[in-house]
């Protein structure tokens, strides 16, 4: 009984950073692979963990230890996630701005309809994250969190949680400081639109100008595609120090090129 305690509370933590975990948690990757992913992890790190201490497996104590252990799982994954909605937001800000909006499909992730560019986002930010090893940090930091959390003895601090909190707002700047370049170039698209359009009345600037508009708009995605690499790289970064900060360890990790 004292195996299957040790073993159901580190797996139900492991199985929470799977559930919020960005390219993992995503609804096309089919629940067994990631229990079974769960599964060996858990094994591999059960000869590392020290004994857990339960008088009785089922029972009202041992439920609440692994919802605990579950919201612990759930916080390292969310902040990942965190980092590739970032992305997301940021190209539903542009699609909204060029008009490239009414292309929408469903999202795989959260199984809503998002503009096209949106996805596309994601797309790339989930490449980049697996490319810089993202998903091997994140085992990383799930083994270091059973020492900064050992099992049945530690627990977020209501200071921790309002980290986790406050730390989304960066999600909203980094998606503005995205998103700001095409914005601004679109404007002086309208501008300039608006002045042809007093210059020449006869042009029809909702017919003319919206295909402009998106036109524009995909050159422009595509002239700063180069400085995505560099905009995950400081969230990613930013997203390694919270980390960091809450299960207290600093873990090194290859910069993007």
């Amino acid at each position: 009984m004292g195996f299957l305690a040790d073993y159901l509370l580190a797996f139900m933590r492991i199985t929470g950073m799977f559930i919020s975990m960005a390219g993992i948690s995503a609804r096309t990757i089919p629940t067994p692979v990631r229990n079974l992913l769960a599964i060996v992890i858990t094994i591999m790190v059960l000869p590392t963990l020290a004994p857990v201490t339960v008088p009785e497996i089922v029972s009202v104590a041992t439920f609440v230890e692994v919802f605990k252990q579950l919201v612990i799982g759930i916080g390292i994954g969310f902040i990942s996630m965190m980092v590739i909605n970032t992305f997301v937001l940021a190209g539903q800000i542009i699609a909204m701005q060029t008009g490239l909006g009414f292309a929408s499909i469903v999202d795989p992730i959260n199984g809503i309809n998002v503009p096209a560019v949106g996805q596309f986002y994601l797309i790339l930010a989930t490449l980049i994250f697996w490319t810089v090893d993202g998903h091997l940090l994140m085992l990383q930091m799930i083994i270091h969190s059973f020492e900064a959390f050992p099992v049945g003895d530690a627990w977020w601090t209501p200071e921790q949680f309002k980290q986790i909190a406050h730390w989304a707002g960066w999600m909203f700047v980094s998606a503005v400081t995205i998103a700001l370049a095409p914005i601004v170039s679109l404007l002086i698209v309208n501008l300039a639109f608006g002045v042809m359009t007093k210059a020449a009345p006869q042009l029809n600037i909702f017919s003319l100008g919206f295909a402009i508009a998106q036109i524009m708009g995909l050159i422009i995605i595509w002239i700063t595609l180069s400085n995505q690499a560099l905009h995950f790289e400081k969230q990613w970064m930013r997203a390694q120090d919270l980390m960091c900060g809450l299960l207290a360890i600093c873990p090194t990790t290859p910069a993007i090129n």
